[in-house]
């Protein structure tokens, strides 16, 4: 008997299988050069499917060698110009010819090739994919049912993540390294499977990396040029949870079962967020809603009856269209990295189709500013209503985006009123981001909480009474302001060359002092710099030239009073200096007459407004000789 297999069937590794089962022992196996040519090109391209295909033509030489087949080579090696068109079927048509020239039984397990075969007259034998049971694969010794996933490097030993979300660890599975012959044994089992097993499929293949996904598990093939070493890694879903399993189910099924369905899962790498995103799919379907998932790769564990798209022809794009005019209701995309995602999530949110995104970000400012960064923020609230910031396999928080007219929190007060998003944790419904554009920038500004510390207290006494300013904590005394002061001046420096000189004035607002020359620089083209610094460390800054400082240097005058007492006059600003003093309340007088009462600071000081009325009737007492003088209340 002659056989002709095609390349789909040398690369799954059907051929050797039925040879070892008797059914073609001592048949003669006739390989065209125009597969050896394709495995071998796909091979060179780094592609696991080219080296699983050139391991079963060795196999097929060795059986050649115990006389169990012979094996024969035949056929033109394709031109450069055919290669071109191989997706056209001009490597097929090399392929089909041989078995005409030797009058052979052509086997394949490609179902067009088959098709086009059996139009030609050829003997035509069809593999389809196997259904029913199948021998474990090689890598189920390295699984449990606590095992997450492994890691399988050669020269390396063997390891595992096992546990559950909120803990894992870190098991060594064996102490000898796995060796790279082990490693591809492994991988052209995992291919064969991959291409055989209808739950099987080969999610990505590029030069030096394959994904398969087999079932639930998730299997990437790595080797050299890719990696420094073949390396095997295999992750599957350890949790399979349902909505009501979620400590917020209720507010999070009263949204998407309402109007609010433009939903964003947030957190960290490894915090289930896609285990979030099943549930909330199946939870979907089984409440009457057409749900379809896009996913590159498909790694989501739902139902049937949900279908699971990827990428058409390589872009997200091409999916949506075909979405669009699917019209489901709901769409789980995960995950969105790439421009395109972002931008794709947006469009089909604004067509009126319910979306749950799931996007990495360890904080949920940091997937909006990636929203701002690729859509217009003032229709945000319009894409994205809710985000559920999820961390260690919880629920942490639910957000809440609104659109309001207002002056952002925590700027300057020369900033007007303008259209701000904020965004509510929705428990307590207070505040904790806001979303804005300034100076041709969009900010993404998380707020600082409010604490409840009490005013300085100021003593009733006899009119007139002029309470001081209350006492106003120095940058330097506060952590949070000396850590971003670094921060804010390590990134200035980054521009400059001379002394970067940082004032932080509120918890989101900094002004910066720098070298005149140094200015331009720091903002950069149409502020291109400093809007990159406001982003990544979510302050406001305010860059100023060290003349502008230097200006405002405050001319000082110093008067030494009876009892250890100061007066000090700059250009805004009267201080009484009395340390002995400091946190009291304390009436003033001027000779024997009472002028006012209030509280010295924790520094020692009473400030004033030089040009105010209470100021000024001191200067002048002091100028006519009376004493100045304090008493504790």
């Amino acid at each position: 008997m002659k056989i002709v297999p095609d390349t789909s069937v040398v690369i799954d590794g059907r051929i050797t299988s039925l040879i070892k089962t008797g059914e073609y022992k001592g048949a003669t196996i006739i390989i065209p050069e125009a597969v050896v040519a394709e495995l071998e090109a796909q091979a060179n391209q780094g592609r696991e499917i080219g080296f699983s295909g050139l391991t079963e033509l060795q196999e097929l030489f060795r059986m050649s060698e115990e006389k169990t087949i012979e094996l024969q080579f035949s056929g033109e090696r394709p031109s450069l110009d055919q290669v071109k068109l191989s997706s056209g079927g001009e490597i097929d048509a090399l392929i089909r010819n041989v078995a005409i020239d030797h009058d052979a039984r052509f086997i394949t397990s490609d179902l067009v090739q088959a098709e086009v075969a059996k139009a030609k007259g050829l003997d035509v034998t069809y593999l389809r994919p196997q259904i029913g049971d199948f021998s474990p694969l090689s890598i189920d010794q390295y699984l449990d049912e606590e095992t997450i996933a492994i890691t399988l490097k050669e020269r390396a030993p063997p390891v595992a993540k096992i546990g559950k979300l909120q803990e894992t660890r870190l098991v060594t599975l064996r102490d000898a390294p796995m060796t790279e012959y082990e490693l591809k044994a492994m991988a052209q089992e995992l291919l064969e499977r991959a291409k055989r097993d209808p739950d099987g499929f080969i999610e990505l293949e590029k030069r030096g990396i394959t994904v398969v996904q087999i079932g639930s598990l998730r299997i990437s093939i790595a080797r050299r040029p890719f990696s420094d070493g073949m390396e095997i890694t295999v992750v599957r879903p350890l949790v399979d949870l349902s909505l009501d399993d979620y400590d917020m189910a209720p507010e999070i099924k009263q949204r998407i079962l309402g109007n609010r369905r433009g939903v964003l899962i947030a957190g960290p790498p490894g915090a289930g967020k896609t285990t979030l995103a099943q549930s909330l799919a199946t939870f979907l379907a089984d409440n009457n809603f057409v749900v379809k998932t896009m996913e590159a790769p498909r790694d989501l564990q739902v139902p049937d009856h949900i279908t699971q798209y990827t990428a058409l022809e390589g872009s997200m794009a091409n999916t949506a269209e075909a979405l669009l005019l699917v019209r489901p209701d709901y769409v789980i995309f995960d995950e969105l990295r790439k421009n395109e995602d972002f931008s794709v999530y947006a469009d089909m949110r604004l067509a009126g189709m319910g979306m749950v995104g799931v996007v990495h970000a360890m904080e949920v400012h940091d997937c909006l500013r990636r929203f701002c960064d690729r859509v217009d923020y003032s229709i945000l609230p319009q894409i994205i209503n809710t985000v559920i910031h999820v961390v260690q396999g919880a629920i942490t928080k639910i957000y809440d985006l609104e659109l309001t007219v207002k002056a952002p929190e925590g700027m300057p007060g020369d900033v007007h009123i303008r259209p701000v998003i904020v965004v509510r944790e929705h428990t307590r419904q207070e505040p904790e981001i806001e979303i804005f554009r300034y100076e041709g920038e969009t900010l993404v500004m998380p707020l600082a909480r409010k604490k409840n510390a009490a005013g300085p207290v100021v003593a009733p006494a006899e009119p007139p009474v002029v309470a001081a300013p209350a006492p106003v904590a120095e940058p330097e005394e506060n952590v949070t302001w000396k850590v971003a002061g670094k921060e804010v001046q390590r990134e200035i420096g980054r521009y400059t060359s001379g002394p970067v000189e940082v004032r932080i004035i509120s918890d989101n607002k900094a002004v910066v002092y720098i070298e005149d020359k140094d200015v331009p620089a720091a903002i950069g083209k149409g502020g291109k710099n400093v809007s990159a610094i406001v982003n990544k460390l979510g302050i406001g800054i305010d860059i100023r030239p060290r003349s502008e400082l230097e200006a405002q240097k405050p001319v000082e005058e110093e008067m030494h009073l009876a009892g250890g007492i100061k007066i000090r006059l700059d250009k805004k600003q009267l201080t009484i200096v009395s340390p002995e003093n400091r946190g009291k309340i304390v009436d003033v007088f001027a000779g024997k007459e009472y002028l006012f009462t209030a509280t010295v600071n924790e520094e020692g000081d009473i400030l004033l407004a030089k040009n105010s009325t209470i100021a000024q009737e001191m200067i002048k007492r002091y100028n006519e000789g009376e004493t100045i003088r304090l008493r504790p209340v």
